[in-house]
């Protein structure tokens, strides 16, 4: 079973001298549910548009995008934000936690657009969700009292909250050391599969991308399978997105 399904997508942008930049072009991926897949590239290749492509938070120049059997070019804005919400879970580099709330209001966040029973329990979930990623005794501290390993895992925890079956992770170890980078990749890609969701995980470091069962490179906008460690030379020296 297909989750979801790229062909031949593309991504232009039309600069101020009127010349038009290719960020993306003719990128064919498949995902199904509970795969994780990895996507490395040097600063500049790429990697950030087509997470925001797949996250729907952004829509692509040319190619079709199918997700779970409903084409995505076809979706009214509403649509677009209510699958948002509801398919995909986001971690991003630089945590991107609100730095006034708790952890738990931190994780809490996205279940202030849920209904019933989910929105009444939204405190108790994100509880909960803070105890499976070791941070229980930590959930009312505000991100300035946690560590960087400890505000990644609150990111962590925030994107799994609404049991997304898509995670998309923007170079998750990025502003981490290696050890806790390390640590905090093993917690995601095992709260993913405990979850049964499907992991995306967008990075430069190699070392990150080997824990994927599918691993691909994208140079220059264009995606293919990484084979070997070597193909990529230098790129686990550049910490860029793109």
């Amino acid at each position: 079973m297909t989750l979801l399904e790229l062909r031949g997508i593309s991504r232009e942008v039309l600069l101020p001298d009127e010349t038009v930049l290719t960020i993306l072009s003719g990128v064919d991926l498949d995902l199904a549910p509970g795969e994780h897949v990895s996507i490395v590239g040097r600063s500049g290749s790429g990697k950030s548009t087509l997470l925001n492509l797949l996250g729907l938070l952004d829509t692509p120049t040319a190619g079709s995008y199918v997700l779970d059997g409903e084409p995505t070019d076809q979706l009214s804005a509403r649509r677009r934000s209510r699958l948002r919400g509801e398919v995909f879970g986001f971690v991003f580099q630089q945590f991107n936690l609100l730095p006034r709330r708790t952890a738990v209001e931190n994780v809490a966040a996205p279940l202030l657009y849920a209904r019933g029973r989910d929105y009444l329990r939204r405190r108790r979930t994100a509880r909960e969700m803070l105890e499976r990623v070791g941070l229980g005794a930590r959930a009312d501290q505000v991100p300035e009292r946690l560590s960087g390993g400890e505000q990644q895992r609150v990111a962590i925890a925030r994107a799994l909250v609404r049991s997304p079956r898509v995670v998309l992770a923007d170079e998750p170890t990025g502003a981490l050391d290696v050890e806790t980078g390390a640590q905090v990749m093993g917690l995601l890609a095992q709260a993913a599969a405990d979850n049964g969701a499907a992991l995306v995980t967008i990075t430069h470091d190699l070392s990150v991308a080997a824990l994927a069962g599918r691993r691909y490179r994208l140079d220059h906008g264009v995606l293919s399978p990484l084979v070997a460690d070597s193909a990529l030379g230098a790129v686990t020296a550049d910490r860029g997105t793109a």
